[in-house]
């Protein structure tokens, strides 16, 4: 039974899928605000919470989870010795979704930015 399992599939496989959210999560622990469609935004912030909660526990096995889904070694440092810390106080909610509107240029498709709740600078 699919009860309460109600997840976006985004029209894409299941290889695709993942490969296209580790790559959304990658880049917002590089640039910490990316501009993506409303739906990709939704599904890519819950890996990006859960991989804070990993850089905020800071343990080795934490740090190998990590590394098992970004799979960038400077990345996942950057996520454990900067971007978790920032977030040490705050018990969820590391990411906001930013509605921006539709997109002009090709299917008018909900745009949005997604960011760090407490970005550096």
């Amino acid at each position: 039974m699919r009860h309460r399992k109600r997840r976006g599939k985004l029209g894409v496989p299941t290889a695709h899928r993942r490969a296209m959210l580790r790559n959304l999560v990658t880049n917002l622990l590089i640039y910490e605000r990316i501009k993506t469609t409303v739906p990709k935004a939704k599904e890519a912030r819950r890996f990006a919470d859960r991989m804070i909660t990993l850089g905020k526990s800071g343990t080795l096995a934490a740090r190998r989870r990590a590394l098992a889904f970004i799979q960038r070694k400077d990345i996942v440092h950057k996520l454990f010795e900067e971007i978790a810390p920032r977030f040490k106080e705050r018990k969820g909610g590391y990411t906001r979704i930013i509605k921006i509107g539709p997109r002009y240029t090709s299917d008018a498709a909900p745009m949005s930015y997604l960011e760090l709740t407490e970005r550096a600078g």
